[in-house]
């Protein structure tokens, strides 16, 4: 195994972080861009929607048969290749403005990102010690959110001034930039002996039951926020400009849970992912009673966005945990659950719409939130054989076979 100087770890985790960014922003651009895109490429608003929903579509199916096609690819080639992928479906459409181009290259971001997500935690993670691993994923973390809160906003600005292409190929710098810096310091070894690639105590039915859990309160979580716009307009009466202004503040404290959970991830790991669902249940429900007064739908909505951003962190953070085999295969099935949740309440999110009306939209999603509390609770309380099997309070794991291989052939350990 090659471990990374110290002076390489810095702009190593700069880059890394970057390159969330840059994939999250790209994932989510076009949402700010619907009717500049729209009128620009002489498309319905409707086929540049298609391009976000069949982006996570796409990272959905492909994530898990990627993480394992690539498993024993060294992971700065993999890394390299995913960023020069973004660089290039990037900037292409923007030489060639035409929808028959854009979309392909919107279905090879989306590739790109679904390898992306299930290589980047174990690489960054496996540059410093395993107790560090919590704050390392949480700083992750906060580049991904980045793009929410300054990404995607200063993108729709640069639009609307400029031209859509501008902000895509201001993408493509930032994806360049993060590309060289991971090419020329991110060393070159076997995957299967980095340090990063188990669990720190691998627990199988810890991990399926946290998969389980994540879902279902994504699922909660998007059944009320799908049509969160048109419950702020119908039932809250909140004008539309201030609806805008409201999403901004969502972002904002959302971006605040992401830095404070991270902050606490390797002390408390599943307080923070049952404190996350227990805020996001409160949130959605008394959202469902007090949406329509004001002051009271504005504070809601900020917990709301506290609570429930860090709740795919807490959640990575604890597959990383207890990841029973390789953890580019736990992080890859723990973005399917994710995806899956997005699309689960999409959907529920509509039915409880024409179902129940508009505050209909949180008592369902609290409801689902509920659920996922009671299965994040009885898994942290599980006791198999006595003995408390996610290993919260331990800074420590059993070495896997491959990296005492790998600590026995070189003579370097494997933290």
């Amino acid at each position: 195994m090659v471990r990374v100087s110290d002076r390489r770890r810095a702009p190593l985790l700069g880059a890394l972080m970057l390159a969330a960014f840059s994939f999250n922003t790209a994932e989510s651009l076009p949402i700010g861009l619907l009717r500049i895109m729209s009128a620009d490429l002489a498309v319905p608003i409707t086929s540049i929607g298609h391009l976000i929903s069949g982006y996570g579509l796409t990272v959905a199916v492909v994530s898990l048969p990627l993480a394992h096609w690539t498993r024993r690819v060294p992971r700065r080639y993999l890394l390299t290749g995913v960023l020069s992928m973004l660089l290039v479906a990037s900037l292409i459409p923007t030489l060639v403005p035409a929808y028959a181009v854009l979309l392909p290259a919107r279905v090879a971001t989306a590739v790109a990102q679904a390898l992306f997500w299930s290589l980047l935690a174990p690489v960054a993670t496996g540059m410093f010690p395993a107790a560090a691993r919590g704050r390392v994923v949480g700083l992750l973390a906060v580049g991904g959110t980045l793009a929410m809160v300054l990404g995607v906003p200063v993108g729709n600005w640069l639009g609307r001034q400029h031209g859509w292409q501008v902000p895509f190929r201001l993408l493509g710098l930032c994806a360049l930039v993060a590309l060289v810096t991971i090419g020329l310091l991110l060393p070159t070894s076997p995957p299967a002996f980095e340090p990063g690639a188990y669990g720190l105590t691998p627990d199988g039915p810890r991990f399926v039951s946290t998969l389980a859990a994540m879902t279902l309160a994504v699922t909660g979580m998007f059944t009320g926020f799908s049509y969160l716009v048109e419950v702020l307009r119908t039932a809250g009466h909140f004008p539309d400009g201030a609806v805008g202004l409201l999403l901004g503040v969502f972002g904002l404290a959302g971006f605040a849970g992401v830095a404070l959970a991270g902050a606490l991830l390797d002390r408390l790991p599943g307080a923070v992912l049952a404190g996350c669902v227990l805020l996001q249940a409160v949130a959605l429900l008394l959202l469902s009673m007090a949406v329509a007064h004001r002051p009271a739908a504005v504070a809601l909505l900020i917990l709301l966005g506290f609570a429930a951003t860090p709740v795919f962190l807490a959640a990575q953070s604890r597959a990383l945990r207890v990841a029973p085999g390789r953890t580019e295969l736990a992080l890859a099935a723990n973005s399917v659950a994710y995806n899956v949740g997005v699309a689960l309440g999409t959907a529920c999110g509509g039915v409880a719409l024409r179902v129940f009306g508009a505050r209909g939209t949180f008592l369902v999603g609290g409801t689902l939130t509920v659920l996922a509390l009671v299965m994040v609770v009885a898994e942290l309380l599980w006791r198999p054989g006595g003995r408390r099997g996610g290993g919260d309070r331990s800074g420590a794991a059993p070495r896997p076979r491959a990296v005492e291989a790998a600590r026995q052939q070189t003579g370097a350990g494997a933290g």
